[in-house]
């Protein structure tokens, strides 16, 4: 059973938060409520350190 070190994990980690992130920016693409957006911020800041940053590029 082969062993998955650090930087494979960190590489799926990556792309996971990668495709996160595209599905809220296709979400922020169809004018979300504001209740969206704030569920959206929620998220990012569970997902990321940068989440502050994140948020305040996109708009939120």
């Amino acid at each position: 059973m082969p062993v998955i070190n650090e930087r494979h994990k960190e590489l799926k980690r990556r792309r996971h938060r990668k495709k996160v992130y595209a599905k809220f920016k296709a979400t922020l693409a169809k004018n979300p409520t504001n209740d969206e957006r704030r569920k959206i911020a929620d998220k990012l800041r569970k997902l990321t350190p940068a989440a502050e940053e994140l948020i305040e590029r996109w708009g939120l």
